[in-house]
């Protein structure tokens, strides 16, 4: 072992080591018990990995690492989110086939997160555009046809005129495509549907039985959007209200609208028995209630200031008493049914067949998967159908049920469906006959521990929830939730705190931090730049003070003793349990904190012993596991440090057998000394006040007064 720390000349080696003898791969067949540690896996663009983007894989890794040293056979997974619009935008600009494109993608992202030493079990690796697998996404689409949660629809939808695309209520932010910023236009078309509000109590009630942050559960709480209330019929007009105690207050209708307009209909109020007119407004959503409001302008702050706008009248002071004989009382939820096509290429087919005579016909499971077929041009068209549509040798096909002539669905599903249930494929990923085996599902689910972007703790955990519900309902998985527990990260952002991108040219390669400093030293730095939860500004700067807390564990090696008198001091208990704790809080800046702490500690004892420095290393290796091993190989073992256990602190030992006590008078130090660090308040004022520094103080009278505070300072008044 080299003298001088050099992280070239050990993280290849050790990371060919770890490959080589299959050290992170999870086991079927263990006495040990399992743990499941999951990220949300990532989507591989073109331009590769930047620094914020190992944030989270190495935070889950200091979890893996640290569960697999507890004893337990960990599965932690990765693959690709691979099917989307960036990689589709990128055929339709370079002409560029979109498998040779995920493939270049996949293979630099797997290089470069191989290079940062993360502990994947790559033997699992998925993707979601490799037809072994979306052919299992296209068997469970038919599943939830099978079962009624799958339908076909005319609406207007939310269409991006420049990506050509129809987009989902949750993809349209202030009027706005999210992804390219252009006004939303309104457009009729048939679309695939999945019935998520079928589960929306489910989904509801699953939240208060797992283990995820509060403002994670608010979230989908909210977006599930439940109210209850009462529909009231207005003539042919029903209405979904809350209050309805302030029926006798309602003066006019709106309907969903795009701009405020007077329809020329009244309807009769049931309460008061007037008519009153029927409006329509854009303050009024079609996908809440029935997309009708009775508007009660002396209640309502908007209904006022419509009804003040156009002369409608308000009525002040109103009756609320008999309400009940016009309520229907329902629940009602924002949460509308999930739009599940897109008019894209780059997808999985939908695995539909649309005779004449038959209607829509599933695709049989002997012929899945419904392969997407080669094409010339990725541009959709501007009817707003598929480039699929285009292929007619493709299109063009026989009825499964009649063997009449019939045609191909043209829409893909979107992006959404191969991450809704990814974390089951994990578990069996060689599967051919299922999409994995009860037994093995059994086995892994729940994931133990989630961690994700808060960007994703809607949209993708409510899809993947309901996923997964609706397959533990029909028996094919073991539990109604998937993850047990849930964590976030925040992003890590440029040095001016603005976050990354390649469009502002603030983007860092980890290749070349990995490069010039070593991946222990990003990895070590990225989890002590700031608490895991929040979003930190990178600052190159400070990768040189972790670096050098690295090559100060190096040498403390020289400091190893053999004489077997010299016993651990209490530091090394502290760290255990401080270090061991922080972990589980995911408080990993505190955590390396703690690292430095112990490891200043050390440096100031002449002698070292080895169980002292194996235990910095155990706590280490999480965190810079190159390093760590090259130590702990160096002191004699054979075996990965990953394979010994993770120390223990013994809590009888957690304090120092002595402590120093400062001594003032007046508020100024005049002396100090030492004494065993159990010493009660009526020793230690013993002991000051008969030090001789103190008692020329005192001329022989006695102190004004004594303020003791243990193990730390007793101050003197005179």
């Amino acid at each position: 072992m080299k003298s001088e720390y050099d992280p070239k000349n050990i993280e290849e080696r050790w990371q060919k080591f770890w490959a080589e003898n299959k050290i992170f791969e999870a086991k079927d067949n263990s006495d040990k018990p399992k743990y499941y540690a999951l990220i949300e896996f990532p989507y591989p663009s073109g331009d590769g990995l930047h620094v914020g983007h190992p944030r989270p894989y190495i935070g889950m890794d200091v979890i893996a690492r640290k569960r697999r040293m507890q004893g337990y056979n960990v599965l932690y997974p990765i693959g690709w989110d691979a099917f989307g619009l960036p990689t589709e935008n990128y055929a339709i600009k370079t002409g560029k086939d979109p498998k040779v494109v995920t493939k270049e993608n996949s293979d630099n992202f797997r290089r470069q997160i191989q290079s940062l030493g993360i502990s994947f079990d790559w033997s699992k690796e998925i993707n979601t555009t490799d037809p072994k697998y979306y052919k299992w996404t296209q068997w469970l689409f038919l599943k939830f046809l099978e079962h009624g949660l799958a339908y076909k629809a005319k609406m207007a939808i939310n269409w991006c005129p420049k990506d050509k695309i129809g987009l989902a209520n949750e993809e349209v932010v202030d009027g706005k495509c999210e992804r390219c910023g252009t006004e939303v236009e309104k457009k009729d078309k048939e679309q695939w549907m999945l019935k998520i509000t079928d589960y929306a109590e489910k989904l509801l009630h699953g939240l208060d039985t797992v283990d995820y942050p509060e403002r994670v559960k608010a979230q989908q709480r909210n977006w599930i959007g439940r109210s209850e209330g009462a529909l009231i019929k207005f003539d042919d007009i029903e209405v979904f209200t809350t209050r309805p105690d302030t029926i006798f207050g309602a003066t006019f209708i709106v309907l969903a609208g795009k701009e405020d307009r007077f329809t020329g209909r009244f309807v009769i109020n049931p309460a008061t028995k007037e008519k009153i007119p029927v409006w329509e407004a854009e303050y009024v959503l079609p996908e809440y209630g029935t997309g009708a409001i009775m508007a009660v302008p002396a209640s309502d702050e908007r209904d006022r200031a419509f009804a003040e706008k156009h002369g409608l009248p308000i009525v002040e002071n109103y009756q609320e008493a008999g309400f009940e004989n016009f309520g229907k009382k329902v629940v009602k939820y924002k949460l509308r049914d999930w739009i599940f096509s897109r008019q894209r290429y780059w997808g999985e087919p939908i695995p539909i067949i649309h005779c004449a005579s038959c209607g829509a016909v599933p695709v049989p499971e002997a012929d899945l998967p419904v392969l997407l077929p080669e094409v010339s041009n990725y541009q959709p068209t501007d009817t707003g159908e598929s480039p699929l549509a285009l292929i007619e040798a493709w299109v063009n096909t026989k009825c499964p049920k009649c063997g009449g002539e019939a045609k191909r669905e043209t829409d893909t599903m979107p992006n959404w469906a191969g991450s809704s249930w990814y974390f089951l494929r994990y578990v069996d990923d060689k599967n051919d006959s299922e999409f994995a085996s009860k037994e093995k599902l059994k086995h892994w689910m729940p994931v133990d521990w989630y961690n994700g972007g808060m960007e994703h703790t809607t949209l993708h955990l409510l899809y993947s929830r309901f996923w997964n519900k609706f397959l533990f309902d029909i028996g094919l998985v073991p539990t109604s939730e998937p993850y047990q527990k849930r964590t976030s990260h925040g992003l890590i952002l440029a040095s001016d705190g603005v976050k990354m991108s390649k469009s502002l040219g603030n983007v860092i390669n980890p290749d070349l931090i990995v490069d010039r400093f070593g991946a222990d030293t990003l990895r070590l730095y990225e989890m002590f730049m700031g608490p895991f939860e929040q979003a930190i500004a990178w600052n190159e700067d400070s990768l040189v003070g972790t670096r050098k807390f690295l090559e100060r564990v190096w040498r403390l090696k020289d400091k190893i003793t053999t004489d077997s008198s010299v016993e651990p001091k209490y530091e090394m208990h502290h760290a255990i349990k401080k270090v061991s704790g922080d972990i589980e809080s995911m408080g990993f800046n505190t955590a390396v904190s703690a690292l430095m702490i112990y490891a200043n500690a050390l440096e100031k004892h002449d002698k070292v012993t080895q169980e002292e420095y194996e235990a910095l290393l155990k706590l280490l290796s999480p965190f810079a596991p190159h390093a760590a091993e090259e130590l702990w190989n160096g002191l004699g073992h054979k075996e990965s440090i990953l394979l010994s256990p993770w120390p223990e602190a013994d809590e009888s030992k957690l304090s120092p057998k002595e402590v120093t006590i400062a001594v003032t008078i007046n508020g100024k130090v005049r002396a100090s000394f030492k004494i065993g660090s159990e010493a009660n308040e009526e020793e230690l004022r013993t002991t000051a006040l008969s030090l001789i520094e103190v008692q020329k103080w005192l001329s022989g009278g006695e102190p004004k007064r004594v303020i003791v505070v243990p193990g730390k300072i007793v101050n003197i008044v005179v």
